[in-house]
């Protein structure tokens, strides 16, 4: 709910590792030139993944990477791979080049490239060779499997696996990482948390808490949550027991149960335990309390808080303020929200993808593309690249009214700046510019998706291929066969995002 739980999540990350950077990852290559330029780190990144993304197979691959001339830092290897994470690359293609990379002399990955090029494994469900490279990477380089590379490998795991399955993968990096402790514990609850639910995640817990002693995070991790206010107690209760001291995250995960419960006076009672005990309030206590102003139907006493909290010298974040837009949005006074995006601005902070999709959210349900457009086209001003979840809005929003020239700008903007997800939105694209008859626009959509290393639905290329067969395009159809085929079997896609552009905005925890 209003990004309160993902920057706790956030507070709480186990992106750490017991073995620190030492030289060996900034000096692994071996005849390192001067730094190059920013623009120059680019253009190699590009050179990379547009490498990653068109080789046909694997000896394509490598022997374009040897004759690149370019030379792989680490830097430039972690932002390749990142890139990869983002734009949803071809996941073996990804692999061979971190593999090709990782055969230099005297070279280690950084645990940053490791475990993204784990993400990309897991997120298309290539879990035998994900096992296989944690495997490898034993044998040359155990410290990169840290508590932070248990929680990618196991969320990756939880959201196709059952929960006894998730726990048996974890119970297989008793082999694996160095150092197998409470963090590795606290990596696994929170996967069965933000994965799977807050009851598996203590489920687990029970059955497990006599394999280690429990620390702060692991309550932290166990208390967010719940439901009931009271059920939280008992298990702060319980934390208090085991003599485990609250600190500031165990108050705010009190106050945010409240709040989601419209108890707003029993989270105002915790915020003067909280000052009685001498912990300051951060931004994450006032962004619960905003978002549960704005559920009891409070928007304006929800922006009162933002004045409150300066006078206690606490600023408000682009979450907080994202909080009181979702509370104008869900009163329907949009006037207010678009001012408060005005507000942050003046305040030097800027609106992000989860401030403009509040308010994108609104104008879809009002059925608004005018409005929503020219949202759109001050995100771009402002330097801020819509999510997947902004382009469905847009795109479907498009098609309903069907305008399939700003459903081709929308998609050009993707394909030049790589943001969003290209199989989610092609779908909505390819069956309005079927609709509208544009044949050859399709086409060319189609293959600028091809050349990115996306394969697009089975749904779309029947569709493309009837109307191909139909005007006599038989050429250009068996080209698109043939790209197609290089992909092998398909890839499954999420649907999350289509299923929540049809939850009105009340309905939605942001």
């Amino acid at each position: 709910m209003y990004s309160v739980m993902a920057q706790r999540v956030q507070r709480l990350s186990l992106f750490v590792s017991s073995t620190p950077l030492t030289t060996r990852y900034l000096c692994s290559i071996t005849n390192l030139q001067s730094q190059p330029s920013p623009s120059s780190k680019y253009d190699d990144v590009q050179r990379i993944f547009r490498i990653i993304t068109t080789s046909p197979d694997p000896q394509s691959l490598k022997h374009s990477l040897r004759n690149s001339q370019i030379t792989f830092s680490n830097d430039l290897i972690d932002r390749v791979l990142k890139r990869a994470r983002f734009s949803h690359s071809n996941p073996l293609s990804a692999l061979e080049f971190y593999k090709f990379t990782s055969r230099g002399k005297g070279f280690f990955h950084t645990p940053f490239s490791f475990d993204n090029m784990l993400y990309v494994l897991g997120r298309n469900r290539k879990f035998e060779e994900m096992w296989e490279l944690l495997l490898e990477t034993k044998k040359k380089d155990q410290s990169l499997i840290t508590p932070r590379t248990v929680q990618v490998v196991l969320a990756r795991i939880a959201k196709v696996c059952s929960v006894r399955q998730t726990v048996e993968s974890f119970k297989r990096f008793k082999r694996l990482v160095l150092k197998f402790d409470v963090d590795c514990y606290n990596a696994l609850f929170r996967t069965l948390s933000q994965e799977k639910s807050m009851s598996d995640a203590r489920n687990v817990y029970h059955a497990l808490k006599h394999e280690f002693r429990p620390n702060l995070h692991t309550f932290n991790i166990l208390l967010a949550g719940w439901r009931s206010p009271e059920e939280a107690e008992a298990f702060f209760g319980e934390m208090r027991d085991m003599g485990v001291k609250p600190d500031l995250v165990s108050y705010n995960c009190l106050v945010d149960v409240c709040c989601k419960g419209r108890e707003l006076q029993k989270a105002y009672a915790l915020i003067d335990k909280m000052r009685d005990e001498g912990i300051d309030l951060d931004v994450i206590t006032y962004t619960s309390l905003i978002g549960g102003l704005g559920l009891a139907g409070q928007p304006d006493k929800a922006r009162e808080v933002l004045k409150e909290m300066r006078e206690y010298g606490c600023y408000p974040d682009v979450a907080a303020y994202n909080a009181v837009i979702r509370n104008f949005c869900i009163a329907k006074r949009l006037g207010d929200a678009y001012s408060l995006m005005e507000e942050m601005v003046e305040k030097g902070l800027s609106p992000n993808a989860t401030t403009f999709n509040v308010i994108l959210r609104s104008l879809y349900w009002a059925n608004d593309l005018r409005s929503s457009w020219s949202l759109y086209l001050r995100m771009k001003e402002m330097g801020c690249l819509p999510n997947t979840q902004s382009c469905m809005f847009l795109i479907r929003l498009i098609r309903r009214q069907e305008n399939a020239d700003l459903a081709l700008e929308l998609w050009n903007d993707m394909i030049d700046k790589g943001f969003g997800a290209y199989t989610l939105v092609s779908d909505v694209l390819f069956d309005l510019l079927c609709d509208v008859g544009k044949l050859e626009e399709a086409e060319r959509c189609f293959l600028q998706m091809l050349e990115k290393g996306q394969k697009p639905s089975q749904v779309s290329f029947r569709r493309i291929k009837v109307l191909m067969e139909l005007a006599g395009k038989h050429d250009a159809l068996a080209n698109l066969s043939e790209k197609m085929s290089a992909f092998g079997s398909a890839i499954h896609t999420r649907k999350s995002y289509v299923d929540e552009l049809d939850t009105p905005i009340s309905d939605i925890m942001i």
